[in-house]
């Protein structure tokens, strides 16, 4: 078994990379930990709400390569062997697409409870993995 977790350094990340970290150990599986390097983010406010954002590229990626390298320190922390991967683009067009081209038989993802006006921008990343991902989609809340 091949299994795929999208972070982004969010709580309901956290708590989808715990659960295929419980996954891949129990199943033997191998653990592939996805982020997508994407300039525009979402992020909580200091009231709480979800704001969209635009960030520098540069800026993006090395944010991706510290969520990969902590989630994969974690693996290793848990006895999982994790390979990190940064994706260029949409983060539902690049998983689903390294999902196919690479043998991953299901992907892990958090609920991020994005409010309704900021899903109504960016959509739920979760819903559109279920909806076009080749295969298994848990999410995690």
């Amino acid at each position: 078994m091949h299994y795929l977790v999208a972070v982004d350094g969010s709580e309901p990340s956290d708590g989808a990379l715990d659960h295929a970290l419980m996954l891949s150990a129990a199943l033997d599986a191998s653990l592939t930990v996805a982020y997508a390097v994407e300039p525009n983010a979402v992020e909580p406010n200091a009231d709480g709400d979800d704001s969209l954002y635009t960030e520098d590229p540069d800026d993006a990626e090395a944010r991706g390569e510290r969520i990969v390298a902590d989630a994969t320190g974690r693996a290793a922390e848990n006895g999982v062997d994790a390979e990190a991967v940064l994706l260029y683009g949409d983060a539902v067009e690049t998983i689903t697409a390294y999902a196919a081209e690479n043998g991953v038989d299901g992907i892990v993802v958090g609920h991020r409870g994005l409010s309704d006006r900021v899903e109504g921008m960016v959509g739920s990343v979760a819903k559109r993995l279920v909806a076009n991902a080749a295969v298994p989609v848990t999410v995690v809340r």
